[in-house]
């Protein structure tokens, strides 16, 4: 596989997952690193990790860098690609629960210490004439929820799942607009929601950023004042179905790089519940203010 970022891999390369904080990150996230120039050798950067559970087979990121290794789109242009494959796989490979992921430091370690290669290839900015050097921002290696390089993928393979079921996920992640825009809205915790939102967008009702973001913005203001669980309820999820998936963890086979994994076992939204709610935003779609579209009277 041509990598043009391959040099940047770590020279040593960690046994295990630990947490990295922001501040420890910054020496490392060196302007030659950022260019995409020269890495770091790793060995520095390990002195600085907190270790988790030695314990705790999750933690191994020998499963983590091979899946990432073999994203068949690295070496390509086709990012948004990349994201739809990486995204379920990710989540499959690395069995966390929300609170878990919500800390920062693991994908600090993940983006800096095991894959700065990986992240260095999908975010590498694009030359303009005010910057016409192309640069990395380091918000993707260190940055908020929806901008880290593998925070913003767990995280929509996570709201996006309809149960075990990762075939939304990829649909989504196919279009950069619509994770960037629902990464940020609580709505989006509304099981019945994210999958009507995936809904829109496989029947091709609202396809375009421009006519995403406007459905977005419309289902937002509608939200401040309907609430969506009264039109369709969303069941609430067993905490033992997860619990279950991550304590397989360790017996687990290796995330198919083919096939779609399967995730947590949970109830799915029933079909009824999407459509319904899909139905609905493409009526609200209809009027939404999108950018560039004559507003229909």
């Amino acid at each position: 596989m041509n990598d043009r970022y391959q040099h940047l891999a770590p020279q040593h390369i960690p046994e295990r997952l630990g947490l990295l904080s922001a501040t420890a990150a910054d020496p490392f996230l060196t302007e030659d690193l950022l260019r995409g120039i020269q890495g770091h050798g790793g060995v520095d950067l390990a002195k600085v990790v907190e270790p988790l559970s030695e314990d705790d087979p999750r933690w191994k990121v020998e499963p983590l860098r091979d899946l990432i290794e073999d994203a068949p789109y690295k070496g390509t242009e086709n990012r948004t690609a990349a994201d739809a494959w990486l995204a379920p796989r990710l989540h499959a490979a690395l069995r966390i629960n929300r609170r878990e992921a919500a800390d920062q430091r693991i994908w600090n370690h993940l983006a800096l210490g095991v894959a700065p290669d990986y992240v260095a290839w999908r975010h590498m900015g694009t030359p303009t004439a005010k910057s016409p050097e192309p640069r990395i921002s380091p918000a993707r290696f260190k940055g908020v929820a929806d901008r880290q390089c593998f925070s913003r993928l767990w995280w929509a393979a996570e709201l996006f799942r309809n149960g075990p079921d990762y075939s939304p996920v990829e649909a989504a992640c196919s279009n950069q607009d619509l994770i960037h825009t629902v990464l940020r809205v609580s709505l989006i915790d509304h099981r019945p929601t994210a999958q009507a939102l995936v809904r829109v967008l496989q029947k091709g009702i609202a396809t375009t950023g421009r006519e995403i973001n406007g459905l977005m913005a419309a289902v937002n203001t509608a939200g401040a004042t309907l609430v969506y669980d009264a039109m369709v309820e969303d069941a609430p999820r067993d905490p033992d179905d997860l619990r279950r998936w991550i304590a397989e963890a360790e017996n687990a086979p290796a995330v198919d790089r083919i096939d779609l994994p399967s995730g947590p076992d949970e109830e799915p939204v029933s079909e009824e519940s999407i459509e319904r709610l899909t139905a609905y935003f493409a009526e609200l779609f209809e009027t939404a203010p999108v950018r560039g579209r004559t507003p229909q009277v």
